[in-house]
């Protein structure tokens, strides 16, 4: 692809003038021939299907080019351990593999943990080292490097930011990176499906917190009553574990837009498959983060990809580094997740590489499937170390080697391997000198690093995070709406108790003013004397004894009147 695709140009850290002529480099060594035991092995190795070289055969310390130790590229998705101690060679073991996957058109995934897988996107710079070692294991070596994408969790550090949504992520790996227990576990559970039926879209951090925080609160306390088996203590965990999640740094990680896991399924125009490189500046500060990151994609992966079946070659192959990181403190439920994905996901055309230091590190039920193994040297300086061996020694098929011997005695990498042949048989236990990668041996210059990435057509489309209306605004609408109608009630009630005072102030001032009235006044009271004086007053004036004759003569008159008509 074009540097304007955002990858890193392939020869972007080869100088021109590094490269030596064809004439410098040393002139390949005759194999000697090998012996019986030697002959069977390479016996196994022998087959006509594509396959990619891990290196040539040693016998007597002597490499033999001529018995290639390979891996079928149809068992590339039967999955396979990278074991090793620290400095033995574990990462150029991924590095080689992953440019030659990558050249067989078949797109890689990996992720950056010590910052010197990077070299994989420039072409490699050769020594008189390198060019000695190449001819005695007769590599045709040239400088390479590989279409490379790089990514960065939450965009801290260089690289287009992988972020996935809350909801996506998911309870059981979200415990696994919280560190709960079986019954904390659960109840997170119990949260997620509140969320999900209430209709809360949990995108971030801050929704997750913004539910458990409305669900320990006055408001909420009805419903997380209706969630059986959940208590506010238990929720007052959970959150403190993701106030100490989100100090981390961990924001960053979840949000939208979410990655898409189809983007990691990249082959360039001239059919080379596309390195995804995971950059992870910080590990030791939030490693659970990054095992359970990987362990996402792979979920999302599993999820959205169509069965398949066997295959001719894979559709991704993944590269799990550190993955003791992974399985450490890990629940019951977790491991067995990762078990059945790993499981079922071969038929998905995903291949599986697990890279740690012992077959220890990785759980039983998932070790049962990795059918490649290429273990590098291990030291037996403590009991625990002679205990690691000896499982180790334990996980192999029968050999000729006394491998307790040989896995302490292997030099910087060197390594025994044995994978599946084309038809799911086991090979034989070789003791094998691994090739060298022909990417650079070290990591990609930043300056070089920086205009590939911020030209990456993947930058424009996730460069910019999105907070988008989401569980957190929901709830503080909620809550401002609940606010506004306890306000408008208390008004209301404010306003009735205002009319009901006035009320009652004007009775009492009717009450008042009636008793502030004068009463009327009486008429007053005439003795029986001054009655008898007044009638006798009346009596003698001269208006009522005319009115006393007139009425006299008129009820004569009426009398007889009266008689005479009858």
């Amino acid at each position: 692809m074009s540097d304007a695709a955002g990858y890193v140009p392939p020869t972007a850290a080869a100088p021109a003038a590094a490269t030596p002529s064809p004439a410098a480099a040393p002139a390949p060594v005759p194999p000697a021939p090998l012996t019986a035991d030697g002959e069977v092995i390479a016996k196994g190795y022998t087959f006509d299907e594509p396959s990619i070289q891990l290196g040539v055969l040693m016998e007597d310390d002597t490499p033999k080019p001529d018995a290639q130790i390979r891996i079928p590229l149809s068992m590339l998705n039967r999955h396979g351990l990278v074991a090793g101690a620290t400095g033995t060679g574990k990462t150029k073991t991924l590095q080689l593999m992953a440019e030659q996957i990558s050249a067989a058109g078949v797109p890689v995934f990996a992720a950056d943990i010590k910052g010197d897988l990077s070299g994989i996107a420039s072409a490699g710079q050769p020594s008189d080292k390198l060019l000695a070692r190449t001819a005695k294991l007769g590599q045709d070596w040239h400088p390479q490097g590989c279409p490379t994408e790089f990514f960065s969790l939450g965009g801290q550090g260089i690289g287009v930011p992988l972020r996935a949504t809350m909801s996506s992520f998911g309870p059981t790996l979200l415990s696994k990176v919280l560190g709960l227990n079986d019954v904390q576990e659960s109840s997170l559970g119990l949260v997620f499906h509140y969320a999900d039926t209430a209709g809360l879209p949990l995108l971030d951090l801050k929704d997750l917190r913004a539910v458990l925080t409305h669900l320990t609160s006055d408001e909420g306390k009805g419903e997380l009553k209706s969630i059986g088996g959940l208590s506010a203590a238990t929720v007052g965990v959970i959150l403190r574990s993701l106030i100490t999640f989100s100090d981390q740094g961990a924001d960053a990680f979840f949000g939208e837009p979410e990655f898409d896991t189809a983007d990691l399924l990249r082959v360039t125009a001239d059919g080379r498959g596309v390195v995804s490189l995971l950059e992870l500046p910080n590990l030791q500060d939030r490693p659970a983060i990054f095992s359970t990151f990987l362990m996402w994609l792979l979920a999302d992966l599993f999820h959205d990809l169509p069965e398949v079946g066997d295959v001719e070659k894979p559709k991704l192959v993944f590269f799990f580094d550190e993955a003791h990181l992974l399985f450490a403190d890990a629940s019951k439920a977790f491991l067995t997740a990762i078990a059945q994905t790993v499981r079922l996901i071969r038929s998905k055309g995903v291949g599986i590489f697990f890279v740690t230091q012992t077959p220890k590190d990785v759980p039983d039920d998932v070790l049962a499937q990795l059918g490649s193994r290429v273990q590098h040297q291990l030291r037996a300086h403590t009991p625990n170390d002679a205990k690691a061996l000896k499982q180790t020694v334990a996980t192999f098929p029968r050999s000729a080697y006394d491998l307790a011997e040989v896995l302490q005695q292997l030099g910087i990498g060197e390594a025994v391997v044995t994978v599946m042949d084309p038809d799911g048989a086991p090979t034989p236990v070789a003791w094998t000198r691994m090739i060298a990668p022909q990417s650079l041996m070290a990591p990609t210059p930043e300056d070089v690093l920086k205009p590939g990435v911020a030209m990456s057509a993947l930058m424009t489309k996730y460069g910019q995070a999105v907070d988008r209306d989401s569980a957190q605004e929901m709830l503080a609408r909620k809550l401002e709406q609940g606010a506004a109608t306890a306000a408008q009630e208390r008004e209301r009630a404010e306003e009735a108790e205002r009319a009901a005072e006035a009320a009652r102030a004007a009775q009492q001032q009717e009450r008042q003013d009636r008793q502030e009235r004068p009463a009327p006044r009486a008429a007053p009271r005439t003795s029986t004397r001054q009655q008898k004086g007044m009638v006798e007053q009346i009596a003698g004036s001269t208006v009522f004894r005319q009115f006393a004759r007139s009425a006299g003569r008129e009820i004569v008159r009426g009398l007889f009147g009266a008689a005479r008509r009858r």
